[in-house]
């Protein structure tokens, strides 16, 4: 599996867990869901996402 489709996998299961709890929990939760979002706006611009950087360290390829 690729940096990219982790990535997606992951911000895509981040989002689903946030608002989750941000329903059966507590809806300060949705600032995760809003915090996620906001970084993957700004990897769309400058192509740097913090998760990718640390899975690259993990050794997923490129």
């Amino acid at each position: 599996m690729t940096v990219e489709r982790m990535l997606r996998m992951i911000a895509g299961f981040m989002i689903l867990l946030s608002l989750a709890l941000a329903t059966w929990v507590d809806q300060r939760w949705f600032w995760f869901t809003a915090f996620i979002g906001a970084n993957l706006l700004q990897s769309a611009f400058t192509n740097w996402c913090p998760m990718m950087a640390i899975l690259r360290k993990a050794g997923v390829r490129s």
